[in-house]
């Protein structure tokens, strides 16, 4: 024990003499922050890839649907959702959404869009289509140039933003951002939208 307080006295008293303590913890400090920056970086870097295979796609979609599409299916053809929903008397949900990066469009997808009660109300009375603006998902170059002009004629400001449209094209309601009321209070503003 005695030595190993000799060995350590001997060791801080060389370091002393031969950098000076400050010479010393300055001499460390660099590498020792550049090495926490690389293990920073490496852990955001796995963190990130396990988000994003989490956040793959949630939801199906289809790129022109029949007319009589099945409960729960999203377009991104913006002509035939239009088309549909003016036959059928049905409201045209457009769902401009970042839906592999936007934290609160995957949190309303969740808690509203993808919930049994949305569903069936959307097949009685609603077409749905995705306006979608993705990082890392493919998308043509039709849709996304599509999309773009969709939110330059519907001044679209952030994500997520619902618009809901009548069959000759009027939006008869819109929110912006994540809904907080609940299912029940969402179907219900709906509801009320479509009956004017």
């Amino acid at each position: 024990m005695e030595r190993a307080r000799v060995a350590a006295t001997c060791a801080a008293t060389w370091i002393d003499r031969s950098f000076g303590v400050k010479k010393f913890i300055t001499a460390i400090r660099l590498p020792i922050f550049f090495l926490a920056i690389a293990i920073a970086l490496v852990i955001a870097a796995h963190r990130n890839e396990a988000k994003t295979a989490a956040q793959k796609e949630t939801r199906p979609t289809q790129l022109a649907p029949a007319p009589n599409s099945p409960i729960g299916t999203w377009t991104t053809d913006y002509k035939r959702a239009q088309e549909e929903a003016k036959a059928s008397h049905k409201l045209l949900l457009l769902d401009f959404t970042g839906s592999d990066w936007c934290g609160f469009c995957i949190q309303l997808d969740k808690a509203i869009l993808q919930q049994p009660q949305f569903r069936d109300y959307a097949s009685k009375n609603l077409v749905l289509m995705e306006v979608d603006f993705p990082r890392s998902k493919a998308q043509s170059a039709e849709t996304r140039k599509q999309n773009m002009e969709l939110a330059r004629r519907y001044q679209i400001e952030g994500f997520p933003t619902l618009v809901v449209l009548n069959g000759e094209g009027k939006t008869v309601w819109r929110y912006d951002g994540l809904y907080q009321g609940g299912i029940a209070a969402f179907l219900a503003e709906l509801d009320k939208a479509r009956k004017g």
